[in-house]
């Protein structure tokens, strides 16, 4: 996607511009380097996305499987004497080939080696949900504070051109006033998963993808929400959900007089999306919250839109890494910050609460 400094002066106005800072502003030459901590599936995204921007690398990797690291480790041209194990990890700090690390863990460990690359001087890019609760959050956020180190929640979205395109729509006023958002995401969780266990995930799929939905209302609005109401449900007794809820159901009011209705599961196939009503037009976004496919319709003051971002998955990984790379880069704050993080998790809680979910 092109985008001229006038429109990139419009963008950085509205606060979206993030993806493309680094085209504009990156300093050539210098790559940071990531130790990746994790290797499962949206590991591999990640590192494969890390490869296509000019200012990342893949400097090492934090496995409790060596034989699997040993594999992925050709692949990147990652040195043997940076592969770490969880009990070895805060060795790190002696490695000036890392300078940033990805948690890609279990929910669960997030709080843990944020707080422990911090100690070790790293910067760090923690996938979301951020962690399990608001006091795990805020031990981040003040961890990184206190060691000076960057931190950032790998809310892809945010860098993501179609999802940019609405934010510029509805933020300069052409869908006139927002008056209803309508949000789902959900898919059906097989067996036996960690997103299963309450103790590795938080919750169910609130945490998981419901999580997307919450988000995109708060960055497609600009507003922060003030009210909640909630039902989560569990159908399917098999067993997958003794812990978690299978299904989560929750309305938002906003500051404007917006409101939004969210739904997600792991009951059952639910593509995400998101449908905005404005005073003057409409904007349906689908494959909202996957990886590629996605696609922006609507009309607008007599204007329709249609448009797809075609470039295939894993561009918004690589969106994301080239955004944090700048950042340390150029010293600028993350457009998704742990502040981010801790907001959403502050609404998870209170939307549980509504629900009668304890947390």
């Amino acid at each position: 996607m092109n985008v001229t400094r006038r429109e990139f002066g419009r963008l950085t106005a509205l606060g979206v511009a993030a993806q493309f800072a680094p085209a504009l502003n990156a300093q050539s030459g210098k790559k940071i380097g990531y130790a990746v901590i994790g290797l499962g599936r949206i590991a591999d995204h990640f590192m494969r996305g890390a490869l296509l921007t000019g200012n990342s690398a893949i400097t090492g990797l934090v496995s409790g499987h060596r034989d699997k690291a040993d594999k992925i480790a050709a692949q990147y041209n990652v040195p043997q004497g940076s592969i770490y194990s969880y009990e070895n990890f805060d060795e790190i700090a002696k490695n000036p080939a890392i300078d940033a690390v990805y948690v890609a863990l279990p929910n669960s460990m997030h709080a843990e080696y944020t707080i422990r690359a911090a100690k070790a001087g790293k910067h760090v890019l923690c996938e979301k949900p951020m962690a399990l609760n608001v006091a795990e959050c805020e031990s981040m956020i003040a961890a990184c504070k206190v060691a000076n180190v960057k931190l950032m929640i790998a809310y892809r979205c945010h860098y993501e051109p179609i999802q940019l395109k609405a934010i510029d729509l509805i933020r300069t006023g052409k869908l006139g006033k927002v008056q209803v958002i309508e949000s789902a995401y959900g898919f059906n969780e097989d067996a036996g998963e960690w997103r299963l266990d309450k103790k590795l995930a938080g919750g169910g799929p609130l945490y998981d993808v419901g999580i997307y939905c919450l988000n995109a209302c708060r960055y497609l609005t600009g507003e922060e929400p003030t009210d909640f109401s909630a039902y989560a449900s569990v159908v399917d007794h098999d067993g997958r959900f003794d812990t978690v809820e299978e299904n989560l159901v929750w309305t938002m009011k906003f500051p404007s007089g917006a409101v939004a209705s969210c739904s997600t599961t792991y009951g059952a196939p639910m593509d995400g999306y998101f449908r905005v009503h404005g005073s003057k037009g409409l904007l349906e976004c689908t494959s909202a919250f996957g990886y590629e496919n996605v696609r922006l319709r609507g009309f607008y003051s007599g204007t329709r839109i249609d448009e797809s971002e075609t470039t295939p998955d894993p561009y918004q990984f690589q969106a994301e890494a080239d955004h944090f790379s700048n950042c340390i880069l150029m010293n600028k704050e993350p457009q998704s910050p742990g502040e981010e993080g801790l907001r959403d998790l502050t609404y998870i809680t209170r939307i549980y609460r509504s629900a009668g979910i304890p947390i």
